[in-house]
């Protein structure tokens, strides 16, 4: 098996500032995600964590700065089939909407093949393949609005895989489902991380759970506190005040990022 390149960035943000009018969400905000990355995005309750998502996804524009997708520019960059997104509360929606999950799944094809294009049969292979890395196969037919939370979560990933991307993007996926769920959830990302080589970047409020999966933490709070490896950040977290008004720079490692 080739060995993952963890020197090669997938994503780079350099300098990156957001105002909602007169209001600094996001301050100077650089840092790099490697190929085969596992990161964790934490910080408070309005600190701009999913803004920056949005950022770098190119929903949202910097009002200063760049992000680099794939060494080309956001703004110009294409292939957005090599990028997955599994978005807040995706597990919101009408119950009695009337689609099947492989009908769900099969959306995820769209950044590859277009919205408008025919379903193709490698399409629906793109499909199974990606149920079937997530374990819900055999619910293909079953209706999305049938399923646990847990399951939905799994469909949506599944969602995401679908477009083959070598990225996904997860914003706080954990909220709506139960401890067990969340436990087989972490177990399928790890799995998709170190056995698929696929990149996660990951946005969530469960600070002891993330810092027991990820490779690497970015701790947000306008500004990029730190971005560091998990002990790195742990030993260092009684400087840092999360979830209050002032917040201790302490460390900003680029463990492996060139």
């Amino acid at each position: 098996m080739q060995a993952i390149n963890h020197t090669k960035n997938i994503v780079e943000v350099n300098n990156v500032s957001f105002h909602y009018g007169s209001y600094q969400v996001l301050k100077d905000i650089t840092f790099n995600i490697h190929k085969g990355d596992y990161l964790g995005i934490v910080g408070p309750n309005g600190a701009g964590k999913t803004t920056l998502i949005k950022i770098i996804l190119g929903l949202l524009n910097a009002s200063k700065g760049s992000v680099k997708l794939f060494e080309t520019d956001s703004k110009s960059f294409k292939n957005r089939s090599l990028i997955g997104y599994v978005p807040q509360k995706a597990t919101n929606f009408d119950m009695n909407f009337p689609a099947t999950v492989m009908e769900v799944v099969l959306m995820g094809t769209y950044a590859r093949r277009g919205l408008f294009h025919k379903i193709r049969p490698e399409d629906r292979q793109s499909a199974e393949q990606a149920l079937k890395q997530v374990r819900m196969w055999q619910y293909k037919d079953s209706l999305i609005g049938d399923l646990s939370g847990g399951q939905q979560q799994r469909v949506f990933i599944a969602r995401a895989l679908a477009s083959r991307p070598e990225i996904i993007f997860l914003d706080e996926p954990t909220t709506s489902i139960d401890k067990k769920s969340q436990d087989g959830f972490y177990a399928l990302l790890k799995e998709l991380n170190q056995k698929e080589h696929l990149t996660l970047v990951i946005v969530s409020h469960d600070i002891e759970r993330i810092t027991k999966e990820a490779m690497h933490i970015a701790c947000v709070d306008c500004t990029l506190v730190c971005h560091a490896s998990p002990e790195e950040f742990l030993k260092e977290s009684k400087s840092l005040n999360l979830f209050g008004q002032e917040v201790k720079i302490i460390s900003h490692h680029h463990s492996n990022n060139k």
